[in-house]
C-alpha cells in the first residue's frame, strides 16, 4: 500500500513563537496546514530549537540567537500534528547548554518522537533513528556542518557534528558508519537528514551536492536539506532524490523581501508499496504571525517560480497541481 512522507524544512518553535503559543491553542502554530499535516502517513522535520525552560544562554562563543521552546506546550504541539521524528543536527541543540539539550531529548522520549542527530555522547549523537510508518521502516542518520562548538565529544553532550568533505577519507568512513548503523534495523528507506551551509543562500554548495550524490551513492534514499532558511533546488536521481534545502516552515525571523524566507513547501513523498519513492509533491507554504499557512495566489506563484528557477541545473521536471509542483520520480 504507498505512504505519504511529510517532510519540512526548520520548526523553530522557540522566543516569539514560544510566548504567544502560551496565550493560543496548543494546535495554533500549524495554522490552517494542520489538517493537511495530520492526513500524512508520516512526517518529518528539523526541530531548530531546544525544549526547555532550563539552562543559561550559551557563552562560551558568540551566539547572537538563542532558541528554546516550552516543552509543556511543544510537545503537544508536535503530537497534535503527528510529528514522527524531529532532527537535532543543527546549531541550536546547545543553545541552552547540555541540561536543555538532555531535556529536548527527554521531552521527545516521552512524546513517543523519534529523533536523531544529538545524545548524550558522540555515539549516541551518531546513531540513527527508525521509525515505522504502515508497513514502511523508515531509518534516518543526522549530520550537520555547522557550530563545531556544539559538536558532541566521547563523554560530552551535543550534536553529531562532521565537515561533509567527500574528499576526506576520515569523514566518508564515519558517514560509512552511521549509515552501517542504520542498516542494521533493515529499513525500506533510508534518510540522511543534513543541517548544512549558511543561512540565506540560494544554491547548494558544490562540496554538498558532491556530499549528497556520494550519499545516494552509498545508498540513500533521500537527502533531507536544511539550513539556509530558504529553500534551494529538488534533485530527483536515478539513484534518490535530493532536496538541498527545504527553507523554513515555522519561526518568527525577520522577512528578506528578496529571499522570502517566510515562503517555502510542505515536500510530500509517496512510495509505493515496496517502498520505492515513486512522486514528490511541494506544497506551497508561508509563515504567517508565527505560524504557517497554506500559500495561494501571488505567495504560492512565488514559489513556483522560484523552485522552478532554482531546480533549473539540475534537470528536475516539475508539473502544475494547483497551488502544488509534482514531480514523478
Amino acid at each position: 500500500m504507498a505512504q505519504t512522507l511529510g517532510f519540512t524544512g526548520d520548526v523553530m518553535l522557540g522566543r516569539n513563537v514560544d510566548e504567544r503559543q502560551r496565550n493560543r491553542p496548543v494546535t495554533a502554530v500549524w495554522g490552517d496546514v494542520l489538517e493537511r499535516l495530520r492526513g500524512l502517513d508520516g512526517l518529518f522535520v528539523n526541530l531548530e530549537c531546544c525544549l526547555s525552560t532550563r539552562g543559561r544562554p550559551w557563552r562560551r562563543t558568540h551566539r547572537p540567537f538563542h532558541f528554546r521552546a516550552d516543552p509543556a506546550w511543544a510537545v503537544p504541539a508536535l503530537r497534535q500534528a503527528d510529528v514522527d521524528w524531529a532532527n537535532l543536527a543543527n546549531n541550536h541543540l546547545l543553545d541552552f547548554q547540555e541540561e536543555a539539550l538532555l531535556d529536548t531529548l527527554g521531552a521527545l522520549d516521552e512524546g513517543d518522537i523519534a529523533h536523531s542527530g544529538a545524545g548524550r555522547n558522540e555515539r549516541d549523537a551518531r546513531a540513527p533513528a527508525v521509525v515505522d510508518v504502515g508497513e514502511v521502516t523508515v531509518a534516518f542518520v543526522s549530520l550537520t556542518d555547522n557550530t563545531p562548538e556544539y559538536a558532541a565529544g566521547p563523554e560530552s553532550p551535543g550534536v553529531a557534528r562532521l565537515e561533509l568533505d567527500v574528499d576526506d577519507e576520515a569523514n566518508r568512513a564515519v558517514a560509512r558508519s552511521m549509515l552501517d548503523r542504520a542498516r542494521e534495523y533493515d529499513p525500506d528507506l533510508l534518510v540522511a537528514s543534513l543541517h548544512w551551509g549558511p543561512n540565506m543562500v540560494e544554491e547548494p554548495f558544490e562540496s554538498h551536492v558532491r556530499w549528497g550524490r556520494w550519499l545516494l551513492s552509498e545508498g540513500v534514499d533521500v537527502v533531507h536539506g536544511h539550513s539556509a532558511h530558504v529553500f534551494e533546488a529538488v534533485e530527483a536521481r536515478d539513484d534518490g532524490l535530493l532536496l538541498y534545502d527545504c527553507g523554513d516552515f515555522v519561526d518568527d525571523y525577520r522577512v528578506d523581501e528578496e529571499l522570502r524566507n517566510d515562503r517555502s513547501f510542505l515536500f510530500e513523498l509517496t512510495v509505493d508499496d515496496r517502498a520505492t519513492p515513486v512522486r514528490l509533491r511541494l506544497v506551497p507554504v508561508e509563515i504567517r504571525g508565527c505560524q504557517v499557512h497554506l500559500a495561494t495566489g501571488d505567495a504560492a506563484r512565488w514559489c513556483r517560480e522560484t523552485m522552478h528557477e532554482r531546480s533549473r541545473g539540475y534537470d528536475t521536471e516539475f508539473e502544475r497541481e494547483g497551488e502544488s509542483l509534482a514531480v514523478e520520480l
